[in-house]
């Protein structure tokens, strides 16, 4: 059995819980999930969700300890 698609951009994302498989209507839900329904990203982080990806970590600059310590450095 092949899982349903996700749709990226819904016309009433409003009217579906989005919290499982499901996509209960926001008024009948099924799962037992609670009493609020799960927003789609698109109501959460707007259309352009799914092209957004995590900034990238840059490595700490590291420090070259062999240096000559600085007049004001303790030593």
């Amino acid at each position: 059995m092949r899982p349903k698609k996700f749709p990226k951009n819904p016309a009433h994302p409003e009217r579906t819980c989005w919290g499982c498989d499901r996509y209960c209507a926001a008024n009948a839900m099924l799962c037992g999930n609670g009493s609020e329904r799960s927003q789609h990203p698109a109501e959460l982080f707007g259309p352009d969700w799914a092209q957004w990806e995590a900034p990238q970590e840059q490595a700490p600059a590291q420090t070259d300890s062999s240096a000559a310590p600085t007049k004001n450095s303790p030593q």
